[in-house]
């Protein structure tokens, strides 16, 4: 099934962590009109990206993976409304992140974090919160996070 014209359900479903354990990731159809919503704010990513291919990492989490995964329990992947990628052809998850800074109103997103590996980009059912962060170890092995300083 086709989200948007370079976004597939299947790239929002795969899961690693889901084939390992068995886990039945299968999303409602509330979930798949957010999945729908969020493809759309990735072609506008992927526009101002230069068009290069992005490769979702994670996106849509049923409560179980999301706790397999080590989510936070009130995580926007289990609404289907967020999405860690990674986009090699343009630059690194900073870079990327950077860039995101500079198209923040047309993407009206809750949180845009840069995780290291990729970034995380998710959306509120709420009022969104204009978050960009840095995901940093914390006390306890916990993940802290912090302002993005770019």
């Amino acid at each position: 099934m086709t989200l948007s014209e370079h976004f597939t359900l299947a790239e929002f479903l795969y899961s690693e962590i889901a084939a390992e354990l068995h886990i039945d990731n299968f999303p409602s159809g509330e979930h798949i009109r957010n999945m729908a919503f969020v493809a759309g704010k990735l072609e506008i990513v992927r526009a101002h990206l230069g068009g290069h291919p992005i490769t979702i990492t994670s996106g849509y989490r049923c409560p179980e993976l999301n706790k397999a995964a080590g989510g936070s329990s009130s995580s926007a992947h289990m609404q289907g409304l967020a999405v860690d990628f990674v986009c090699p052809e343009f630059g690194t998850p900073k870079e990327i992140v950077k860039a995101i800074i500079g198209i923040a109103r047309a993407l009206g997103f809750d949180q845009c974090i840069f995780e290291g590996p990729w970034v995380h980009l998710g959306w509120s059912a709420g009022k969104n919160r204009w978050q960009v962060l840095t995901k940093i170890a914390g006390q306890g092995g916990r993940p802290a996070y912090v302002p993005f300083v770019g």
